[in-house]
């Protein structure tokens, strides 16, 4: 190995190093694990997430004009109910994270008839080691899907949108979406 591949060898081990020890389910081998909370304190946890289902013009008048009643229920109302459902079952979704005692948890729903999309909103909040964030994004991930189910049979030209993280608190650090 000449000089050159010496040093491209080393810096691509030495970032992926980086890479891995900024991972948090990744042990120092770069084995993938759980991460250990037992030493942390439990604090008050909260996470926001927010997502969006756009749909062509017309069908989003269409639902709006219904108040978001199909055949199958009300829109809102079943994906409220899913979302509560898949933030309370992250863990057996999402293979790294543990199982927590949930406190709260709460989605809403909004008309926007600038973006003609309805705005999912969860909220979920646990006394515990860890925090929320996944519950929260899994929560607005699955009342979104539950919103494109209950309405593909207008258009499949619905689209979910913008998935995110708003802000997190407690724990080590917050974090909060600019």
């Amino acid at each position: 190995m000449n000089m050159d591949s010496q040093k491209n060898h080393h810096q691509e081990a030495s970032h992926q190093e980086v890479r891995q020890s900024a991972l948090s389910h990744l042990d120092s081998d770069g084995d993938i694990t759980m991460v250990d909370v037992s030493g942390k304190t439990a604090t008050t946890r909260e996470a926001t997430a927010i997502g969006q289902v756009r749909f062509p013009s017309e069908i989003y008048q269409q639902i709006k004009a219904a108040d978001g009643m199909t055949k199958k229920g009300s829109i809102t109302q079943t994906a409220h109910i899913a979302g509560i459902m898949a933030a309370k079952r992250t863990h057996d979704l999402i293979p790294l994270c543990h199982p927590l005692p949930l406190d709260k948890i709460g989605l809403s729903f909004e008309y926007d008839d600038a973006l003609d999309s309805i705005m999912v909103s969860g909220v979920v909040k646990v006394t515990h080691k860890t925090g929320v964030e996944m519950e929260a994004l899994t929560a607005v991930s699955v009342a979104c899907l539950t919103i494109y189910d209950m309405t593909k049979a207008l258009s499949h030209d619905i689209v979910i949108d913008n998935v995110r993280l708003i802000n997190k608190t407690g724990g080590k650090s917050d974090y909060k979406h600019a």
